[in-house]
Order: C-alpha cells, then structure tokens, then sequence
C-alpha cells in the first residue's frame, strides 16, 4: 500500500509562510509545526512543508504524510530546482518530494528525471510532480513520477493565469494519467474542492486560504472604510 492511498478522497493541507515577504512571522519552524498539528488535528490527512528545517519540524509534530518541497529563489524554476534540494528534503523526513516538473529550464542544467533518478537512488520517498499543463504531466510521468500536482497552473508562460483554480487541468489529467492527480492552486472554498474531485482529484491541496493570517488578512483589509481612505467614528 503506498503513502498516496493515505490521500485518496482527502485533503491536504500547504503550511508554509509566504515566499515573498522575508517579514513574515509564520516563517519558523515551530510555528509551522504547530500550524501542520491543527490542521491535521482538523482533519486534513497530509501537510506539504517547505525547506528541510520545517519539514523536520513537521515530521516530528504529526503522523500522516508529509510532502516536502524546497524553494530556491523566486522566479521560473524554484520549486525543489535540483537533486540536491530535493535529497535534503526528503532526508529530512518528507514521505514524498513535490519538484517543479514544468519544461522550462532548470538552473543547473538537468532535468526532471535526473531529480526523480537521485530520489530513487539515495531515498525511499516518492514523487509529486508540480505541473502547469496536460503534456508536462503525461511527460512527468513518463520520467518516472508517482502523482502529479496541478499546483503552477496559472504561473508559468503555458498556462494562462486564473483567478481560481484549474478545474479542467485537473480532468484532463484524471482522464489521461495512471497515477494520482493533485488538485492544487487557488483553492479557496468548500465548493472548489467538491468540483475538483468531481472532476477526478485523487486529493486536493489548499494552502494560504486555511495557514496564512497574513494572507488572509490581506484579502481581507480592502474591504474596511479605512482601507479605502474614509474617515474611522473615532475621527
């Protein structure tokens, strides 16, 4: 029985500050470990954990699978980029590697496979292909993927940004792949994540929407008067 049957008809749960504000108070492995124990105490029956230092945190704070990822930088690439950021996650303690499995090119020059290639040689962790389009999944799989994530539809040049989730990545790929499809990218409500498996979701990922009080709070303040400029009852 493998650790993706643990996912199948469940949710996962992203816990991870954000990538682009250094200031962020989530940002330490405590925290995090603390955030991935309520969420898993509320049900979600996997984390996905960014950078070694958390992972290992997690992995001691919970007991059902993590999905483990290593950011490196901010821009193309920076999802677990190489065999090197992908080994020390996953000798951190992730039970599976999510590694951006997009065509674009990687900054060391290798490729997807020859990250999938080091995973098997050195680890027995699986691995999460984090996809924008149909044919870098079939290809994903092909170099050796175990499940594949629809988590950078809407961030890459191939797949044109969305103000909500890839539904139709996410069918396409049920219908054409033999492994696990993730639902992952903007998913926000109760009702995103009933479609999604409609749609054939082996186990959808929601991150910022449940983890991130900065996040939130930022979609949030908008909507106050004092957002907009207008005067607060006390002035």
């Amino acid at each position: 029985m493998s650790v993706l049957d643990d996912l199948a008809g469940g949710l996962v749960v992203s816990c991870q500050p954000l990538p682009d504000d250094p200031d962020d108070p989530m940002r330490d492995p405590y925290v995090q470990a603390r955030v991935a124990a309520a969420v898993v105490h509320g049900g979600a029956v996997a984390v996905r954990i960014n950078g070694p230092d958390d992972v290992r945190a997690v992995r001691a704070a919970v007991d059902v699978p993590v999905i483990g990822l290593y950011k490196h930088g901010t821009e193309d690439v920076f999802i677990t980029p190489t065999p090197t950021h992908a080994l020390e996650v996953a000798m951190a303690g992730a039970d599976i590697v999510a590694v951006d499995a997009t065509d674009r090119p990687r900054p060391d020059g290798r490729t997807f496979a020859d990250t999938v290639e080091a995973i098997r040689e050195r680890t027995d962790a699986l691995v999460l292909a984090d996809v924008s389009t149909t044919a870098e999944g079939a290809a994903a799989v092909e170099a050796g993927a175990d499940a594949v994530a629809t988590t950078l539809s809407g961030y890459t040049p191939a797949s044109p940004p969305t103000d909500g989730p890839d539904l139709g990545l996410v069918a396409r790929l049920a219908a054409l792949l033999p492994v696990p499809v993730l639902a992952e990218g903007r998913y926000r409500t109760t009702e995103q994540i009933g479609r999604a498996f409609q749609a054939g979701a082996h186990a959808v990922v929601m991150g910022n929407a449940v983890t991130s009080p900065l996040w939130i709070t930022r979609r949030l303040v908008p909507a106050t008067p004092r957002a907009a400029g207008a005067p607060s009852k006390r002035e």
